[in-house]
């Protein structure tokens, strides 16, 4: 059986209207959400991470793309 997420905390509603309380992959779409984590929060399909900030409370968050790894020559050792 697939795991399935609880819909109840992703969404609340407040005065008839419906509010995400998870933040939205910008590169993915609309429905899928980032994954919450203590250092930053993270989209599990494309990999988009955002770390957030030590310091301060309510400081902004640094967006970070992960990229793919060259992969590194070989060097003969002797």
């Amino acid at each position: 059986m697939p795991n399935k997420s609880n819909a109840s905390k992703l969404y609340k509603i407040e005065d008839g209207k419906l509010i995400r309380t998870h933040r939205v992959c910008p590169k993915c779409a609309p429905t899928v959400f980032l994954a919450n984590h203590y250092d930053r929060s993270s989209c599990g399909k494309c990999g988009y991470t955002i770390f957030k900030r030590k310091g301060k409370k309510g400081a902004a968050t640094v967006a970070r793309q992960t990229r793919s790894r060259t992969p590194r020559k070989r060097t003969k050792s002797t």
